[in-house]
């Protein structure tokens, strides 16, 4: 019996979970996926199989006529890509309608860095917030991602060997990365606030729940707000990271390694922002 592209929807989303996606990851995912099959419907096609490359080309097309930036087309794209790709992993499909499907060229923009009198104000605006001074200094001293942040458990900390593990998340490894003093000193004071449960999530909302994502990112917009830091986002804290282990003799590999990139040239591209390396190859961000 043949499924609706409406319930193999649902299935996708599913399997994402049971994989261990990121939340943000499943959520961005859905809703492509719901949008996609809203335009299809739209063009009577309710089942895979009646699904052609040209939908999906047409489905780009109009992304472009809305005004969706190339980059939001090509991640969008991504996601219909993953979808097809199940639907014939499970034998749903003969062939994939969207393999030969190309993404929009786009140049990706420069990261941004912090300069040191910008993150030093954030973190004299998050002092009297324990939780999210913690969460900005460990993006800021480990360059981790969100994600990863988020993900977090109380027992992914070892203060005896001042090491923080990462579990692995979609295609980035797990690994260990080193917890300077400057870190760990603001993991232990919230600690002592944290509220008291069962949840081994590290950091929880004031109802010990998850901190998730979104809400990690929405506080921290807020504290570059009240800094008066324009134009910064959460993932400039590890871009942040990453220049000032380049700029204090770090290898080049080392500092790929430690952020998780899957290539060497991903991690290159931030020697662009090097200049002359400092004296200290053990120094990450200034310590309070």
């Amino acid at each position: 019996m043949q499924k609706l592209l409406v319930d193999l929807h649902a299935q996708f989303v599913e399997n994402l979970q049971k994989a261990g996606k990121a939340h943000a990851t499943v959520l961005a995912y859905g809703k492509d996926i719901e949008q996609m099959n809203g335009f299809l419907a739209q063009r009577l096609k309710t089942y895979p199989e009646q699904v052609e490359f040209e939908d999906i080309e047409e489905f780009k097309k109009l992304l472009k006529k809305q005004r969706y930036t190339a980059k939001s087309i090509s991640r969008k794209l991504n996601s219909i890509k993953a979808f097809f790709k199940f639907l014939k992993q499970q034998g749903i499909l003969r062939k994939n309608p969207a393999l030969l499907v190309t993404h929009p060229k786009y140049k990706p923009g420069l990261p941004r860095i912090l300069s040191r009198l910008e993150y030093r104000a954030l973190r004299d605006v998050c002092k009297h917030d324990a939780r999210i001074s913690a969460v900005v200094e460990v993006l800021l001293q480990t360059g981790m991602r969100i994600s990863e942040l988020a993900a977090l458990t109380i027992d992914d900390l070892d203060f005896e060997r001042n090491v923080i593990n990462i579990k692995a998340q979609n295609s980035s490894p797990a690994r260990k990365v080193p917890l300077n003093m400057a870190a760990k000193k603001t993991l232990l004071d919230y600690l002592e606030v944290r509220p008291k449960s069962k949840e081994k999530t590290l950091f929880l909302t004031k109802t010990c729940r998850p901190f998730l994502v979104r809400n990690i990112r929405t506080s921290i917009d807020r504290y570059f707000r009240l800094a008066g830091i324009r134009d910064a986002k959460v993932n400039d804290l590890r871009h942040t990271f990453i220049v000032e282990q380049l700029k204090a003799g770090t290898p080049l590999v080392y500092v790929s390694q430690l952020v998780g990139h899957k290539r060497i040239t991903t991690t290159e591209r931030y020697l662009n922002f090097v200049d002359i390396p400092e004296s200290d190859p053990n120094v990450m961000i200034e310590e309070l």
